[in-house]
């Protein structure tokens, strides 16, 4: 099953219980995952195995979030942290140059991590504690539930990219001990009647990191660009799913043969619009260099080795200076 666009164009969705089946529905769990990754990069994954019941308690949480007074949502703004956690106003963020800024207010969430974790110590690169709303009793441990499940399923997702890639299963293990991990609530108003010259919920980017794991809710808004069919595809909402986009850092990490694609988000819908995407960028330490099956003979590879924290303050530097 796929969505498809006027032209015909699609994105796939995966069925993540293959993982677990006969050699042969591995393969071909494989075969059509490797087919996303060279198109697009873009997919939705199915039997995921996160409970729709957590699901709809992190809905509930966000909403609730975003319809708390302004007063209390300044109180926890991102400003106030060294680690990046925390509120971000409507506006406060312009992911398309030269558009207008993205119509979306957002609230960051990583690992818990107080002052006396050595990685905190040492300064490491979007790592402390989190800000939390006082008034929301049930909203850490909702969020946090969550965000362990997610970064699970983000396990999972790489051990079938590996598959993808005509690696062991495990071949990215280390990758993803002690990730760098940050969970991101978003809510989208409508876009407005009269919208500025390419104003928009949010403008045409691509991800920094490894995988990108997006729950959404039942309104349309995201759309991919899909380079083979010139186009937009809107990928709409699919209940029982997620979708998967590959962030620059796994298309470094294949010497661009996997690709890392624009996409932006429209909310047409006329009503508030809520996503959660889970950033999975993996251990800060590991390194990043031209994996083995992605070099034909006699090629070269088109980046030097890095690690993953290197690669992802590069990209900070770039987007931010």
């Amino acid at each position: 099953m796929s969505i498809n666009s006027e032209s015909g164009a699609s994105l796939p969705i995966i069925d993540l219980s293959l993982l677990a089946g006969t050699d042969h529905q591995r393969q071909q769990l494989a075969q059509s995952l490797a087919d996303a990754c060279l198109h697009t990069g873009f997919f939705y994954v199915s039997h995921h195995g996160i409970s729709e019941t957590l699901i709809k308690r992190v809905f509930e949480e966000s909403q609730a979030l975003f319809s708390l007074p302004g007063a209390d949502k300044e109180a926890i703004n991102k400003s106030f942290s060294k680690a990046n956690r925390g509120y971000e106003p409507l506006k406060g963020q312009t992911l398309e140059p030269g558009s207008p800024p993205d119509l979306k207010e957002g609230f960051y969430i990583g690992e818990e991590l107080d002052n006396s974790d050595p990685r905190v110590e040492a300064g490491r690169f979007n790592m402390g504690a989190n800000q939390w709303p006082r008034t929301l009793a049930d909203f850490r441990g909702t969020m946090m539930e969550y965000f362990q499940g997610m970064n699970e399923l983000s396990g999972r997702i790489m051990e079938a990219l590996a598959l993808s890639l005509g690696l062991d299963e495990d071949f990215f293990a280390d990758f993803c001990r002690q990730p760098l991990s940050t969970l991101r609530l978003l809510h989208y108003p409508p876009q407005p009647p009269n919208p500025a010259p390419g104003e928009k919920g949010c403008g045409a980017h691509t991800d920094f990191g490894g995988i990108t794991v997006l729950l959404l809710d039942d309104k349309p808004g995201l759309q991919v660009w899909d380079a083979k069919a010139d186009e937009w595809i809107n990928a709409e909402p699919i209940s029982g799913t997620f979708v998967v986009n590959l962030g620059d850092m796994i298309a470094r990490w294949t010497n661009d043969r996997y690709r890392s694609t624009l996409h932006r988000v429209v909310n047409t819908s006329g009503a508030e619009r809520y996503s959660v995407p889970f950033f999975f960028t993996g251990n800060p330490d590991h390194e990043v260099s031209c994996l083995p099956t992605c070099l034909d003979e006699g090629d070269q590879p088109h980046y030097p080795p890095t690690t993953v924290e290197a690669h992802l303050m590069d990209m900070y530097r770039r987007t931010y200076a």
